[in-house]
């Protein structure tokens, strides 16, 4: 009797994210303008791309300055790496350190220091800083007191990227323990509304307690860390996700530099687009005010703003059939009802009009044909106002469908979002899809 064999295991989602992704990359096609002006963002797609085929998961610590953020990294360690001072500002860029802890389905977790998000005449590093963070799978974002107005930007900011989100209360041994859970809670009352579902965790990185020595003098002596509540969610947050963020935030990245290659595609195609409209604007309102017909009308119309697409399609880098662009007409005039219907009826009037006319010509002597004129001119406005909006709504659709293609990195969280529950709730928990979109309306012609 033979043997039924046995199942193949399923890929994780981590495998499945870094093939995809890889196979995306592969495909992606760039010019070298595009490689330099996007050098920065290409570098940190690939740095991510290669933390995901690595398995190194980074989660980087972030706030204001001389919130204990090297302090809380060295407790996790349970050594000094990181740099710590009373100065104000002490880490000056970027440090790393491997954490040695044993996480299924990861290779390594590093922890990254970054600068302070309010250091004054600092651009630089807050821009380092934001950088790191969104370049890491995990942010540790350190209060130690209540929530101030650059605090709660970034947890805005770091949410609207779509960013998982631990929020630290350090120095909770500074506050009287009758006095803790009321700064607890006005911190919460502070929170962005999207952030309100987060936990808050107090720790105290580096407590010290006072020592009174003979002669009545008051040493500082260090104690050990207190970052209970800080290590087992951070943990169990490894434990249970830790490729799934590592593979989704690969995603992202992927993401992120996809809109901007397609804004920026987008804004320098403009001025060709705004010519290139124009120009089949010129060619319909020709054709409409000098064709009797009023079918032959629409269906030259259709068949012009299809070819403008096509033509949008190719000025855009952005591939699609004719029967892609006759799907993207049915989908604008979908979306345009009203307005389209409105074009229609005036359309329809104005060509019944001039229809009649001409047939009165006869019987009038030719007089009923000087009205005809300014019916004429009146169609190749409307056709010249309906081809620029045809050309502007399709620009706007590119971009949106170039952000839907079926192996875009959007469309890929979307498929994950659709086949693994897991995925799902996660996205759902650590807020919208697909990250924050591009806006269209400055980039179209």
């Amino acid at each position: 009797m033979a043997t039924r064999p046995l199942p193949l295991p399923q890929p994780s989602t981590a495998e499945r994210c870094a093939l995809l992704l890889s196979q995306w990359r592969g495909d992606l096609r760039l010019s070298d303008r595009e490689r330099s002006l996007l050098g920065p963002e290409l570098r940190t797609l690939d740095q991510q791309l290669l933390a995901l085929k690595e398995r190194r998961l980074r989660v980087a610590v972030f706030g204001r300055v001389g919130v204990g953020k090297s302090s809380l990294l060295n407790a996790l360690l349970e050594k000094s790496v990181f740099a710590t001072d009373v100065a104000h500002g002490c880490t000056r860029r970027q440090q790393r350190e491997a954490w040695g802890i044993k996480v299924p389905d990861l290779s390594q977790v590093e922890l990254v220091d970054t600068p302070g998000i309010d250091e004054i005449a600092a651009r630089a590093r807050h821009r380092l800083a934001a950088r790191v963070a969104l370049g890491a799978d995990l942010v540790l974002l350190v209060l130690d007191s209540d929530l101030t107005t650059p605090e709660s930007e970034a947890i805005e900011q770091l949410l609207s990227a779509g960013k998982p989100l631990l929020l630290v209360l350090n120095r909770i041994d500074n506050w009287p323990s009758g006095e803790r859970a009321a700064l607890i809670e006005s911190i919460r009352s502070r929170l962005p509304r999207q952030a309100q579902h987060l936990e808050i965790l107090p720790v105290a990185a580096a407590p010290r307690r006072a020592v009174l020595l003979e002669g009545g003098r008051v040493r500082s002596e260090p104690e050990p860390a207190r970052i209970g509540p800080l290590r087992t969610a951070l943990l169990e947050l490894l434990q249970d996700q830790g490729s799934l963020l590592l593979g989704l935030n690969g995603l992202r990245a992927a993401d992120r530099f996809s809109q901007s290659l397609h804004a920026w595609r987008l804004k320098r195609g403009k001025a060709a687009a705004q010519g290139l409209i124009g120009r089949y604007a010129a060619m319909k309102a020709t054709g409409v005010a000098a064709n009797p017909l009023l079918l032959l009308d629409l269906a030259g119309g259709f068949a012009i703003d299809t070819a403008l697409v096509l033509q949008l399609c190719k000025l855009y880098d952005l591939e699609m059939s004719s029967s892609g662009a006759r799907a993207l007409l049915t989908r604008l005039s979908a979306q345009n009802a009203l307005l389209g219907g409105t074009q229609l009826g005036i359309q329809l009037l104005l060509g019944g009009l001039r229809q009649v006319l001409l047939l009165a010509a006869p019987l009038s002597g030719g007089l009923s044909l000087a009205p005809a004129a300014p019916v004429a001119m009146a169609q190749a406005a409307l056709a010249v106002y309906s081809t620029r909006l045809t050309g502007r709504l399709a620009a706007a659709e590119l971009l949106r469908s170039a952000q839907r293609g079926r192996f875009r990195p959007a469309s890929l969280l979307r498929r994950l979002a659709g086949q693994d529950p897991q995925v799902r709730d996660w996205l759902q928990q650590w807020q919208r899809l697909g990250g924050g979109a591009i806006t269209s309306g400055n980039l179209l012609p």
